[in-house]
């Protein structure tokens, strides 16, 4: 019997993966990552190179990204059976050798894995190997502490509405909004709204050799979905 093994790749730097998950994937003979139809897909980038010769790869591609909203019914249907059956051929696999899993940042961290986590209980023995978030990578990369003293933190999605977004950035101290992309005029409005659009700072490609840092006043253009912005806490300091 095999197992299978999630191995959380970090924020993008590969000098920052850990040793469990570099050890998993060099000794790995069946790989498995996400990825969009047509790409490479980043988690496979990220382990180039690290691949033992004669390994077996299985890109799980997604049958559906942003030509759906995710509240669309539809959306759900089509990924969940694609989830469904993912986790059925991992299980099959996994009767007979480990499968690692490649995810980005932390599996457990709105992974894509964690779709496939909940179909695989009972039916496989799995290991989740934790990663350093994109997020951590991020606001290391602006140079500032996130939290300070009692600061409280808070992680949003751009997706949200924008009333629920400025609400967010009113009510905390520091804050991560992730999932930025075509998001960002309304992300704008409700850190206006807020009070707090001088403070943002934009991170995109975090720890990556193509990494931008900047102050979100100074985007112009449109910018990536997974960029991240930043909001650091004043709290207690020194």
């Amino acid at each position: 019997m095999g197992k299978i093994i999630c191995a959380g790749l970090g924020p993008g730097d590969p000098d920052l993966m850990s040793l469990r998950s570099y050890r998993a994937i060099q000794g790995a003979r069946h790989i498995a990552y996400f990825r969009k139809a047509g790409y490479e897909g980043q988690a496979r980038r990220l382990v180039d190179g690290m691949l033992p010769e004669g390994a077996a790869e299985y890109p799980m591609e997604y049958p559906v990204t942003t030509e759906i909203h995710f509240t669309d019914p539809e959306y759900n249907r089509i990924l969940g059976a694609f989830y469904d059956e993912w986790a059925g051929t991992l299980t099959e696999m996994a009767k007979t050798d480990d499968v690692v899993v490649l995810c980005e940042g932390d599996p457990f961290l709105y992974g894509s894995f964690m779709h496939l986590h909940i179909r695989l209980e009972g039916r496989a023995e799995v290991e989740i190997i934790p990663g350093i978030t994109g997020m951590s990578g991020c606001w290391t990369a602006t140079g500032l502490p996130i939290t300070w003293g009692d600061d409280v933190l808070t992680v949003a999605m751009a997706t949200l509405s924008e009333d629920e977004l400025a609400k967010r950035a009113a009510d905390t101290d520091a804050l991560v909004i992730m999932k930025i992309g075509r998001n960002l005029p309304k992300l704008r409005r409700a850190l206006e709204r807020a009070g707090r659009l001088e403070d943002a700072w934009l991170v995109e490609r975090g720890t990556m050799t193509d990494q931008t840092v900047q102050k979100l006043t100074d985007v112009t253009g449109k910018v990536p979905y997974f960029s991240i912005v930043i909001l650091h806490g004043q709290g207690r300091r020194p």
